[in-house]
């Protein structure tokens, strides 16, 4: 799977990621394979790629804050920072003790954004590490978790639609007080007796086209842009298959349902394919 357009990850955080907010709040382990973010009332925190990319998977095993963490947000996306940003989100959203953690994903498509989805995760996110990943090609980008696809979103630009097919993008990740909106549409706040909130991160990798420059490269058909295969074109019969169950029981908001927020002008995408 390897040359030179293609970077497997090194796995040691201290190599392929900066901190760039408190320093104090995160904790990395001596070998450098294993992080963790703190939230408390003095900070949040956060570290980013040293490096961006153009197209790729990142595989991210995380462990979510556990007991009650009502009004915290964990944010692991890969974004341009462009004024027109290209930007694939998601968005861990705390709960209450007892219930279901909702992870809310988001795509912005030069600057343009309101594409958010959400689903109920089907496990306990908080017991254990389970793997999020990000796809993203020429033809798709997909959404998975524990490697079952929760989303898709694909490249209909010939059709008028925004895709994320020029700007690079680096990996962010970030724990901070989301209070105003995250959990019942704000009305849980964090309750800082119950902290501090910690997340933790450990084996991912990040399979990608690292950006020198030269969106060409990136997208050109090599042995070492796997991801930008036939195979990789559109779901197997496997994953749609998984994709269709977790969006008939999981699915709690799609904004392509959603007729009021765009007064029954739904946008584009909404009619057309998704694998």
């Amino acid at each position: 799977k390897t040359s030179l357009a293609s970077v497997v990850s090194t796995g040691n955080f201290n190599s392929d990621f900066f901190v760039t907010w408190s320093p104090s709040h995160v904790t990395t382990s001596a070998d450098g394979r294993s992080r963790s973010l703190k939230l408390d009332q003095e900070s949040g925190s956060a570290f980013d790629s040293n490096d961006m990319f153009l197209f790729g998977q990142i595989d991210m095993p995380i462990k979510l804050v556990p007991g009650h963490s009502a009004g915290t947000v964990l944010a692991f996306y890969l974004t341009s920072d462009q004024p027109n940003r290209d930007e694939i989100d998601f968005e861990f959203l705390g709960n209450v003790s007892g219930q279901p953690y909702i992870l809310q994903t988001n795509v912005y498509a030069d600057g343009m954004a309101n594409r958010e989805e959400r689903i109920y995760l089907w496990f306990d996110p908080t017991k254990d590490f389970h793997t999020y990943s990000i796809l993203w090609n020429l033809h798709q980008i997909v959404f998975m978790v524990d490697f079952v696809p929760i989303r898709t979103y694909r490249n209909h630009a010939d059709k008028g639609v925004a895709y994320p097919r020029w700007q690079p993008m680096g990996i962010k990740i970030s724990l901070w007080d989301g209070s105003s909106w995250a959990t019942r549409g704000g009305k849980d706040k964090v309750d800082w007796s119950k902290g501090p909130f910690i997340a933790s991160f450990a084996n991912y990798t990040i399979d990608a086209c690292v950006w020198k420059g030269n969106a060409r490269f990136c997208r050109a058909d090599s042995s070492g842009n796997w991801w930008n295969k036939a195979e990789f074109s559109s779901l197997t019969s496997k994953q749609r298959r998984w994709f269709k169950w977790v969006r008939k029981y999981h699915l709690i908001y799609d904004y392509c349902q959603d007729n009021e927020r765009f007064h029954n002008n739904l946008p584009k995408e909404c009619y057309l394919s998704k694998y």
